[in-house]
């Protein structure tokens, strides 16, 4: 195995689900300018996720569709086009 090939800078964070709100503390060395107040009385950074174990369909075994970009839109759109000339 390589030697000295794993960041050493781990601390503790919040890790935020922003489609339903659940939140988890763990070890991480993910960077970010945000920060919040846990349980516990301390400040964490934060990082934000769109969807972690409690949102995602496989985890809930409910088919659930995350668009936060727009995505399943854009699809549409463009295979509606492709649809178009065909005919």
């Amino acid at each position: 195995m390589k030697k000295d090939i794993h960041p050493k800078d781990y601390r503790f964070v919040i890790f935020k689900d922003m489609s339903n709100g659940y939140t988890f503390l763990s070890k991480s060395t993910a960077k970010t300018k945000e920060t919040v107040t846990w349980e516990d009385g301390n400040e964490y950074p934060l990082v934000k996720l769109e969807i972690s174990h409690t949102s995602h369909p496989f985890f809930t075994g409910k088919m659930k569709f995350v668009d936060t970009a727009g995505r399943v839109d854009k699809f549409k759109s463009r295979y509606q086009k492709h649809l178009e000339k065909k005919k």
